[in-house]
């Protein structure tokens, strides 16, 4: 499966919002929605809100995305992703998702 990395390395290519997007699938926005809620500790998120193309592509993103710090650093500094700043190993903004899917890290070292 082709790569499509998000800002901070992850994969969209792999996720289930990204694929319950493209895919129109209903069953997958609601277990995604329960997986999420569970994993993110995070009352409130309901299948409509599962709906993203991407951090990086054209299209419909998370509502999240707009607060996302992430982001908010990459662009500020005018780069594509992480893997272009030369502080990325040890930032702490980055690091949550490092920390918790270290495949994404790879991702981003990948891209160089």
């Amino acid at each position: 499966m082709d790569k499509l990395i998000a800002c901070c390395g992850l994969n969209c290519a792999t996720c289930e919002a990204r694929i319950a997007t493209i895919t129109d699938d209903d069953e997958l926005r609601r277990s995604t929605a329960e997986k999420w809620t569970v994993l993110y500790n995070a009352s409130g998120i309901t299948p409509e809100m599962i709906n993203c193309t991407g951090c990086r592509m054209e299209g419909v993103k998370l509502a999240h995305i707009s607060e996302c710090q992430i982001i908010k650093c990459v662009r500020s500094k005018g780069f594509s992703t992480c893997a272009e700043c030369p502080d990325m190993d040890g930032c702490t903004t980055v690091e949550i998702i490092h920390k918790h899917s270290p495949e994404a890290v790879l991702n981003l070292r990948n891209l160089n």
